[in-house]
């Protein structure tokens, strides 16, 4: 891979890494841009992976406040969120691009229409006994979800932050920022037990995946520092109408 190329997917890792601290789906950057630099679907994934995990590091770091405020909360949904995300890794080991390509757009469009519902769903779950209206308690129903989003961020990951805050913000009410901060570390966690897999598999490249952590890195802290000036109900609108364009590609392409 030449050094035009490599600059190239660096430059695409740090627009990711920003748009995964504002609202997720940075993935759709960096996949699409591997893809172009010659890695087939599968490669390009796991090295995806690999390469953007730098930059949820420096998104968390940013809200290192508002997670402090989370802790029992995160110590909660960690577990489960793990534990989906291996078995998501797993099953990309063994299972077909045709499977990928076709599945994936549709939970990102779902996860953003979810979302775009958020507030009067969140009543309706209250209003029933379905969520939380305390940060240090947690439905039964959120373990469960948190798993099936980790599944499906070991085996992909593009929008898992529109899912994850979608799910916090309709059984776990928060504010946006304190919910964006415990997304961001779930999905570090998530990605990270993926980017185990991938390594062990032999099937990363290493030297674009290097590069491109550097400006995930970047990307994520400076990202951060974006999303406090943004009004609430504006970030919550970007992040769905992020995930609409994201999942509509995905249909198209």
């Amino acid at each position: 891979m030449d050094l035009l190329s490599l600059l190239g997917l660096g430059v695409a890792a740090a627009v990711a890494g920003a748009v995964n601290a504002v609202a997720g789906g940075g993935t759709l950057i960096t996949f699409p841009s591997l893809l172009a630099a010659g890695l087939t679907a599968r490669v390009a994934n796991m090295t995806s992976t690999v390469a953007i995990w730098p930059g949820t590091v420096g998104g968390s770091l940013a809200y290192r406040s508002e997670i402090s405020a989370r802790i029992p909360r995160l110590q909660r949904l960690s577990v489960p969120s793990v534990a989906g995300a291996l078995v998501g890794a797993l099953l990309l080991r063994v299972s077909s691009d045709r499977v990928f390509d076709a599945v994936v757009p549709f939970l990102i469009i779902f996860a953003s229409l979810v979302l775009a519902a958020n507030a009067r769903l969140s009543k309706l779950a209250v209003r029933h006994g379905l969520a939380s209206e305390h940060a240090t308690r947690m439905p039964l129903g959120m373990y469960v979800v948190m798993f099936l989003v980790g599944v499906y961020g070991g085996y992909f990951g593009a929008g898992i932050g529109i899912l994850m805050l979608a799910a916090i913000s309709i059984l776990a009410p928060d504010d946006l920022q304190h919910s964006n901060a415990v997304k961001g570390v779930l999905a570090l966690l998530i990605n990270f037990t993926a980017v185990v897999v991938f390594a062990v598999s032999g099937q990363v490249e290493w030297v674009p995946a290097a590069v491109m952590a550097v400006g995930a890195i970047l990307g994520g802290y400076g990202g951060v520092s974006v999303a406090r000036r943004l009004n609430a109900n504006l970030l919550r609108g970007i992040i769905v109408g992020w995930g609409l364009i994201m999942g509509g590609w995905l249909l198209i392409t």
